[in-house]
C-alpha cells in the first residue's frame, strides 16, 4: 500500500521527542525503536551514539506516520531546524483539535492560537518544545 510519511530528526532527542508525541496522540510505535548499536557493520560509534535512535515510525492520525532518527555529528551531520516544513493536522472534530493542539503547546510556542478564520475553518499553529512547527485546520463546526 503506498503512502506518505514525515521523518523528523534530532540531534539525540529522537526518543525523548517520539514518547512525547506517542502521548500526545495516544498511540503505539510500529515496531520497537531501532538503535544505532543495531547496525550491521555500523562505523565505530561512541557509546553515546550507540544508544541513540536509528529508525522509529508512530502513526499519528488519518493513516499519517511519524518517523525518526537521530542526526549523529561524527558521521558529518549537522541539523539546522527552520520554518521550511510544518505538519499540517485536520482532526475531525474542534474538540479533537484543542485537544492535540494544547497537548503540542505544552512547552512550546505558541504563533497563532486557534481560532474562526476568513476562510470558515478553525485554525492555530505552534512550535512544540523540540523545534518541529504543526498547523491545525479543522473544518467541522463542532
Amino acid at each position: 500500500m503506498a503512502r506518505v510519511s514525515t521523518y523528523l530528526n534530532f540531534m539525540g532527542k529522537t526518543e525523548e521527542a517520539f514518547a512525547f508525541y506517542r502521548a500526545v496522540f495516544g498511540t503505539e510505535f510500529d515496531g520497537p525503536i531501532m538503535y544505532m548499536r543495531d547496525v550491521p557493520d555500523a562505523p565505530p560509534l561512541s557509546e553515546r551514539e550507540q544508544g541513540m535512535v536509528m529508525h522509529v515510525s508512530l502513526p499519528i492520525t488519518g493513516g499519517h506516520r511519524l518517523m525518526g532518527t537521530d542526526a549523529l555529528e561524527s558521521l558529518g551531520h549537522r541539523l539546522v531546524f527552520g520554518n521550511n516544513i510544518s505538519l499540517n493536522l485536520e482532526p475531525d472534530t474542534r474538540a479533537e483539535t484543542e485537544r492535540l493542539f494544547n497537548a503540542l503547546a505544552d512547552g512550546g510556542t505558541v504563533e497563532m492560537p486557534l481560532q474562526e478564520m476568513f476562510w470558515g475553518d478553525y485554525f492555530g499553529s505552534l512550535t512544540d518544545q523540540y523545534g518541529v512547527r504543526w498547523m491545525f485546520n479543522c473544518t467541522s463546526k463542532s
